[in-house]
């Protein structure tokens, strides 16, 4: 694999390339029979050339971005480089090799795109940190292909979840929660959480056993400080009797708005770990029920979509950015809509776009919690999957596709609670604009990301002409946009924001 010549570069294209090249890595022999990874690196020159690399390529363990920079490209100049690479390269090796982001740094690449994070919670995306801050444009691959890398790499990852992280010779923290908390000790843990940890992960170990406790320390849940253990910050969030009395931010702030016209408002401060369980057992009990008659039985239902209410809900705790004093997610409902409030932008590269095109590649803002979640079968295995589950519970229901927004600090998710509904998402000015006919349309374009006019007009039952007309309409108010050309033409929705 060596340099050829390419007149043009697409970054599509080239994270294709990387992933054809990762599945050439050669495995590496080591002692204890454990996985290696398969790695494949993409370097895209100034003049289009290329250049790619696997790992092990030339010698058993060479990681492939050390391979193309400092075996295939050595002594280049690369400043004005692209660097696609399928994992998240690493920050330390053991002395005297130096961790790939440090070659990347020192060869003053300013532009990666990143398949997937690393997988051990204690040093994800670390790597990707250092790179920010040298200054590199981080970008991620297509969520297609993280797939794709991941489902290559899966008995490697399954393996590097329970490996213990080295210590940094240069320790990059992506939070203060990575450190013991003052004044907190082992004794403001929950055993409840604890317990409902283990019970959910299946782990065997008795919450106050040592096996559990050196989980809890290769995870970064408890860390070492003066000879004492003591839990981290994250450690806390997730397991502590009492959270708040040191992260005043933490928990969930819910609200319903209840057809009297009255508000029934619960204010979580437990454990993470316990909080989705907690508010659905509230929603249960505050909002009126409707009878369910799709069995022989009468029963009684809340009228909600609760997995999907508990994705969101998880997701908002796991990925918020807790640096954010003062400022808890918040849940509201009210008849028509569900609100997640979650403190902080989308996490960095993803854009709002991407997660309203249902579009975002996976990455997490807060490992640790993250993979305590996953393990508990309560969040996807790699980062931050919500809008692309979302969209597919919301499709098996029937209803609207959810939207994203910021609001302030606030990234705002809208779930809706019924087809109708999507009318309330439209400004007034909007909404006035539109016929009966072709409001009831918007209400059907709401539940699709992309559709064509013959999808439209079958649906409907309506004539080309109408159906040409209604779509121009709504293409003209923003709400949809023309893609593609002639027959292979299609409209995207666009989300009201």
């Amino acid at each position: 694999m060596g340099k050829k010549a390419a007149t043009s570069v697409d970054p599509r294209r080239m994270m294709e390339r990387a992933v054809e090249v990762m599945r050439e890595s050669v495995p590496e022999r080591r002692a204890d029979g454990s996985p290696s990874p398969k790695v494949g690196a993409v370097l895209v020159h100034p003049d289009g050339s290329v250049v790619t690399a696997a790992r092990g390529e030339l010698r058993d363990g060479n990681h492939a971005e050390f391979i193309l920079l400092e075996r295939k490209c050595p002594g280049e100049r690369l400043d004005g480089c692209v660097l696609f690479t399928t994992l998240e390269p690493c920050l330390n090796r053991n002395h005297p090799k130096r961790g790939c982001a440090r070659h990347i740094v020192s060869a003053r690449i300013r532009e990666v795109y990143v398949g997937v994070e690393d997988d051990n919670p204690a040093v994800a995306g670390k790597g990707i940190e250092h790179l920010r801050r040298a200054g590199v444009t981080i970008r991620m691959f297509d969520r297609d292909l993280q797939e794709a890398i991941l489902a290559e790499n899966q008995a490697f990852f399954e393996w590097a979840r329970l490996q213990t992280a080295k210590r940094a010779e240069e320790p990059i923290k992506l939070s203060v929660y990575e450190d013991a908390v003052a004044a907190v000790e082992l004794t403001d843990l929950s055993v409840e959480a604890l317990d409902r940890y283990r019970e959910a992960a299946g782990i065997e170990s008795a919450a106050d056993s040592p096996e559990f406790r050196r989980l809890l320390r290769q995870q970064g849940l408890l860390v070492e400080q003066e000879g004492v253990t003591r839990p981290s910050g994250f450690g806390l969030l997730l397991f502590g009797k009492r959270p708040r009395n040191a992260v005043p931010q933490a928990g969930l702030l819910a609200r319903a708005d209840l057809p009297d016209g009255k508000s029934a408002r619960r204010e979580f401060g437990e454990a993470l770990v316990l909080i989705p369980g907690l508010l659905e057992e509230w929603l249960q009990t505050v909002l009126p029920s409707t009878v369910d008659r799709s069995r022989m039985e009468r029963k009684e239902r809340v009228d909600l979509p609760f997995e999907m209410i508990r994705e969101a809900v998880v997701n908002a705790l796991v990925h918020r950015d807790y640096d954010f004093v003062g400022e808890k997610c918040q849940l509201v409902v009210d008849a028509e809509t569900i609100r997640v409030k979650s403190p902080g932008g989308p996490i960095q590269p993803i854009t709002l776009e991407q997660l309203n095109a249902f579009s975002a590649p996976m990455k997490s803002r807060n490992p640790q919690l993250h993979y305590v979640f996953a393990r508990m079968g309560m969040a996807e295995e790699q980062g931050f999957g919500l809008a692309k589950t979302l969209k597919r519970d919301a499709e098996e229901l029937g209803l609207p596709l959810p939207s994203f927004a910021m609001e302030g600090d606030y990234l705002i998710l809208t779930m809706f609670r019924s087809v109708a509904a999507a009318k309330s998402s439209l400004p007034a000015g909007v909404r006035d604009q539109l016929t009966k006919a072709e409001l009831a349309g918007w209400e059907w374009f709401s539940t699709k990301d992309r559709v064509t006019t013959a999808e439209y007009e079958e649906v409907m039952g309506i004539a080309n002409r109408t159906a040409k007309n209604h779509i121009g309409k709504l293409v003209k108010l923003g709400l949809l946009r023309r893609k593609g050309a002639g027959p292979s033409t299609f409209y995207e929705v666009v989300r009201p924001s």
